[in-house]
């Protein structure tokens, strides 16, 4: 197996960082050295130089997204952080009069996030409209965002009545998995889209953006680049979601914190 050196290790860093603002650490050396090792024996290359040029040269698109896939997938599961679903559904969906509630998941992985979410919609909603944007860098997560099948073992936190109304269980060949039923599915778009660079120009706006586990690998200019150019996103008066390990503080002055992780636009 090929060892990466410092200064591969730095071409990948830099990659990154340049098209995803992602900050890798030198701590993440071994990560990306063992998930890349995969990729440069399936190309029979010598070394993680000779893999990078091939990802980076005209020809090798396929694999430059391959490698964006690989250097930016992160874990995820149904109803992580659950203070935030409390929140939503208390404070945010059981009082909302509105006509079509509008939710952007803006970094929806693979998709674990907004089908938690779209449970609470349809459960708290009624006949309203709603809606949810799912958007990854990583076309392989939003692959499997977009057919809703997960294994069990990323229940944990999923109540039991919701699994029985909103999921199907597999069967025979796919025993041990589960799918999202059509009824949330319809409701939910996935789409790429690089949160590094503009917005296209008809993009909607929104009543809650969730951006959860995403800020820690930002440094602060990038964060707030990427902050301000969601909350132009989202209504005044909406509410803006980050992971309880994250903070916003001297990062924008357009939020003003509802309690910490939640935010509302001023």
């Amino acid at each position: 197996m090929a060892s990466m050196t410092p200064n591969e290790f730095k071409l990948f860093q830099k990659f990154i960082y340049d098209h995803a603002g992602i900050d890798l650490a030198p701590a993440k050396h071994v990560m990306v050295s063992s998930r890349l090792t995969k990729r440069l024996n399936y190309h029979q290359l010598d070394n993680f130089s000779q893999y990078f040029e091939l990802a980076m040269s005209p020809s090798g698109a396929q694999e430059f997204q391959m490698m964006v896939d690989i250097l930016t997938t992160n874990e995820t599961y149904f109803f992580r952080e659950p203070k935030h679903f409390d929140f939503l559904q208390d404070q945010i969906l059981k009082p909302w009069r509105g006509d079509h509630f509008r939710l952007w998941s803006a970094a929806s992985s693979s998709g674990e996030e907004a089908y938690s979410i779209a449970m609470l919609l349809a459960e708290n909603l009624g006949t309203k409209k709603w809606s949810i944007l799912g958007t990854d860098l990583s076309t392989k997560v939003l692959e499997k965002a977009r057919k809703g099948v997960y294994i069990m073992d990323r229940i944990d936190l999923l109540d039991r009545n919701l699994m029985e109304k909103y999921c199907l269980k597999g069967v025979r060949s796919q025993d041990g998995t589960f799918r999202v039923a059509e009824k949330l599915r319809q409701n939910i778009r996935f789409k790429q889209l690089n949160l590094m660079k503009q917005l296209p120009p008809k993009m909607e706006t929104f009543d809650v953006i969730f951006l959860r586990n995403v800020l820690i690998y930002f440094d602060n200019d990038t964060k707030k680049h990427v902050v301000e150019r969601l909350v132009a996103a989202l209504k005044p008066g909406g509410h803006f979601f980050i992971s309880h390990s994250e903070t916003l503080s001297r990062i924008t002055d357009k939020l003003e914190m509802v309690q910490p992780s939640i935010y509302v636009k001023r």
